[in-house]
């Protein structure tokens, strides 16, 4: 016998817990040192016996077992048979099943009887509590929750889990995310009290770039059942209704944008424990309005991930204090010292100082909706003290990206023992590292690990306090970068899930996903919905995931939305022709069918120094861009449709995207073979997407380098090109440039946001200029996509594409721009993968390791290629 499989999963999850997939996938790693697995055998506590299943796969097994019920509770094993021989069996893994179905609930949806009231953002949040009783003892308990709004629970005065602004951020129209909760230990035999704080959160709170409110509804509303298993076998189901009651309390604002606010005089002590006095309380309403299916997540939750003692707190004047927390960050300040009773203290977070020290927000002040100025720019918490020792203010209803916080108003010289930033986001698995001999290039590094983290917040947001929304353009973009740093896989596919809900009949995919009502289809922007390169996620997106993953199911889940996005491309390209080609040539040209030119691009977006004129910006002509990214997608397409054996559909789109590139070499290839859009972006995209003949390659690419050097070796790319810019030029032969690039320390450059201070990436290449002049946000993560670049290249370590998982993968580390030793690891589907190398001697020494199940070409500067199987492996070059 050998050593048992590890690393236990079932789908994305390390803790499957009120899950409603009824197939759930279970995932395992061979023991350490397996060449492959021949066979395997799971055994389950609810009767199931697969039997020897002879299989090389142990990624997302489906269950096949006994059909579950609603809060199952399952625990499985697994044995396996590798080149070593037959293994041990694993100790037990566990899942737990939600509520299944909409009969399984009988607690009511409720409302607070006094509608909280007061201007869009400034809405307090209400308290609501019921108590009952126990009369046996309890050998389980579970709590079912969910909210059109955002909930804390409490039971017995214990706050119930450790999750952050549940339920979520979801399509509320389509699905509602419910939370389970094991709470046991907190019920008692006697009399006990459920409680929760209720707030607008992003059902009805101020959202998006306009700052609209009530986009899903007008009340905030909470549905929960405990249920409640005896030691006599028996149940108890008790839930949300009637017997209820409501009040407003010490949380006098709440919103996710403009803050929280509290006045701890107001706080009834005691008000989420038994015996508590409410008479003075309002009766709940009923509220028969629930909408969208009740669902779970498959991401992990949003928590309280990590807590950072600020580097300095020092005065500005007699009324204000300036914290420095030295990074910045997504989550909020938790402040233990509130000063004398009465005492009104004020918090302005932003993520930079201006010339006098001061906190600066005008960088995230959006534009009013009628353009008639700038919106606020929020991010504003505020506590009055009640003067009780203990009391610590920590705004949980409300999230800020910010370095910095202004407290206002604190008659005591606070120090950084009195302030903890508390950082929050969605609990991410970390699966990714790199470190080199640059030191510049690792606190880059870590600058885009940190914005990654800042816009992880339930979903992939563009930056964490002016719009927090969730643009598909960024997140396509960026999803193979973010799935070699941390675990996204369920992260991503329940933001996908969301996407698809939004996705209009005629096949638009909308700008953002959650999509607000005012800000698509029926919305005053509706018109900037569709844009290539934001509406290829769609595809993009599924498939970085099955290539990081190996997940098919997510492929045939999005298969629909691909489809008619495409469909949609293919339409503007047969029926629409972009009014400056229709005066240059009335009469179509046959390839034009194939030519998207029409509607609204946003293009590649914040290309430097390019200034962007609002009135003419709808009208330009982006066919150069939309017809590349139609292309490709297209291409990606025939690869999904094949891994699903999807034989037609895959010939279909193969076909498709050789008639659109024809079409893209016939309109924007010159007769003497140039690019006729002469930019840096145009000519990337033309390399990485493939665009080219083969005999142009070699010239588009020194004209590509020709464009660098005459901006002064930057870059002039934005957000759609910037990601393939580095490859390109190092796939071409030119890997000294790219290192040129990667090393440049002069606008625009990576490393002039870090020489200028920034701790995460800046969404202009310009943030901070070098007269400290800020502008836009300082956490975007889109420009941080080149950190694959590291990955890939310099440590070497290169997903393939027929090897999904890592099951097949590439080492070839790309030595240059003088760093002498560079090493990367990533947390695989399969286990470990490390590449570490340094330049010794004039010879570069080279370790990789090899998971089990896996097998890697590792490749050498000299081109000498080697086969390596799992375990540790040198080698001198």
């Amino acid at each position: 016998m050998i050593t048992a499989v590890t690393d236990l999963r079932v789908e994305h999850l390390d803790e499957a817990f009120g899950i409603r997939v009824t197939d759930p996938r279970l995932s395992w790693r061979l023991p350490v040192g397996a060449a492959g697995q021949t066979a395997y055998r799971i055994e389950t506590s609810n009767g199931w016996d697969s039997g020897r299943v002879e299989s090389r796969d142990h990624l997302l097994i489906p269950y096949t077992g006994p059909a579950l019920r609603s809060g199952e509770r399952v625990q499985w094993w697994v044995k396996v048979w590798t080149d070593l021989g037959e293994s041990e069996w694993s100790p037990p893994a566990a899942f737990e099943m939600g509520l299944l179905d909409a009969r399984d609930w009988q607690a009511e949806w409720i409302t607070p009887g006094e509608n909280p009231a007061g201007a869009p953002g400034n809405r307090p949040a209400s308290l609501l509590r019921c108590e009952f009783d126990v009369d046996k003892p309890v050998i389980s308990a579970r709590l079912y929750a969910t909210a059109h709004g955002v909930y804390e629970g409490f039971l017995n005065g214990g706050r119930i889990g450790n999750a952050e602004l549940t339920p979520g951020f979801t399509q509320y129209r389509t699905r509602l995310q419910v939370q389970s909760y094991d709470v046991t230990e907190s019920v008692q035999q006697g009399r006990n009290a459920i409680a929760v704080i209720l707030a607008d959160g992003w059902y009805r709170g101020l959202i998006g770039y306009f700052r609209v409110a009530d986009q899903w509804g007008d009340r905030p509303a909470l549905l929960a059942q405990l249920h409640l298993t005896h030691a006599d076998g028996t149940e108890n189901v008790l839930g949300t209704g009637r017997d209820w009651l409501s009040a407003q309390g010490h949380v006098t604002a709440a919103d996710l944008i403009e803050g929280e606010r509290w006045d701890l005089c107001r706080l009834p002590r005691g008000w989420s424990h038994a015996g508590f006095d409410d008479t003075s309380w309002s009766p709940i309403v009923t509220d028969p309005r629930g909408f969208g299916e009740l669902t779970d997540s498959p991401a992990p939750p949003v928590r309280r991930v990590q807590e950072l003692t600020p580097m300095s707190v020092r005065r500005l004047d007699d009324r204000r204090q300036i914290v420095d927390l030295g990074q910045n960050i997504n989550g909020w300040v938790r402040l233990s010292n509130l000063g004398p009773v009465g005492t009104t203290v004020r918090l302005v977070h932003g993520e930079w100082l201006d010339p006098d020290g001061d906190v600066t927000t005008e960088n995230l002040r959006p534009f009013a909706p009628a353009g008639t100025g700038f919106l606020p720019a929020g991010q504003i918490d505020e506590v009055t003290s009640a003067g009780i020792p203990g009391d610590a203010f920590e705004p949980r209803r409300t999230t800020h990206g910010f370095q910095y916080v202004r407290i206002e108003g604190h008659p005591e010289d606070l120090t950084p023992q009195d302030v903890t930033g508390v950082v929050v986001h969605t609990d991410l698995r970390r699966t990714g590292w790199f470190s080199c001999s640059d030191e510049r290039i690792n606190r880059l590094h870590e600058a885009v690990v940190w914005s990654l983290r800042d816009n992880a917040c339930d979903i992939p947001t563009d930056c964490p306090h002016r719009e927090r929304a969730g643009w598909t353009g960024d997140w396509q973009l960026f999803v193979p970068t973010a799935a070699f740093l941390f675990d996204v896989a369920g992260f991503s596919a329940k933001w996908l899930r969301d996407v698809a809900a939004d996705q209009w009949p005629d096949g638009t995919v909308a700008n953002i996903s959650p999509c607000a009502p005012g800000e698509g289809l029926a919305g005053q922007v509706e018109h900037l919905n569709g844009s290539a390169g934001w509406g290829d996620a769609a595809v993009i997106v599924p498939w970085e995931l099955y290539r990081a993953y190996g997940d098919t199911r997510i492929l045939t889940e999005s298969w629909p939305m691909i489809v008619a996005w495409l469909e949609r491309a293919g339409r503007a390209a047969r029926t629409q022709r972009h009014p400056d080609r229709v005066a240059k040539r009335p009469q179509p040209a046959p390839h034009e069918q194939y030519l998207w030119d029409t509607g609204f691009h946003w293009g590649e977006w914040l290309v430097p120094g390019e200034e962007i004129d609002l009135p003419s910006f709808p009208k330009l002509d982006r066919g150069d861009l939309a017809t590349a990214f139609y292309a490709h997608s297209s291409r990606l397409a025939s690869r999904i449709a094949d891994v699903l054996g999807l034989e037609d559909e895959a010939k279909h789109y193969s076909a498709l995207s050789d008639d659109i590139r024809a079409a893209w070499r016939t309109e924007y290839i010159t007769p003497d073979g140039r690019l006729t859009q002469d930019t840096q972006a145009n000519h990337v995209r033309a390399l990485a997407f493939d665009l080219v003949p083969d005999e142009l390659r070699a010239s588009i690419a020194a004209h590509l380098i020709e464009l660098v050097r005459q901006a002064g070796t930057h870059l002039g790319t934005g957000f759609l090109a910037t990601p393939y810019l580095l490859p390109a030029l190092a796939d071409m032969g030119h890997l000294d440039i790219a290192y040129e690039l990667l090393l440049q320390d002069t606008a625009p450059s990576w490393l002039a946001m870090i020489d200028r201070g920034a701790t995460t990436v800046w969404e202009d290449w310009n943030g901070v200029s070098a007269d400290g002049k800020v502008s836009a946000s300082l956490n975007h993560y889109s420009k941080g996509a080149v950190i694959s670049f590291l990955h890939q290249y310099v440590a070497g370590i290169e997903l393939l594409d027929d090897g999904p998982a890592y099951r097949r993968f590439r080492v070839q580390p790309r030595p240059g721009g003088g760093i002498t030793w560079a090493e990367a690891a990533h947390e695989s589907p399969y286990g470990r993968i490390k590449s570490a190398w340094r330049l010794e001697g004039g010879q570069l020494h080279l370790r990789v390791v090899v998971p089990a199940g896996t097998q890697a070409t590792v490749v050498l500067p000299n081109g000498r290629q080697e086969t390596a199987t799992p375990g540790t492996h040198t080698y001198v070059d």
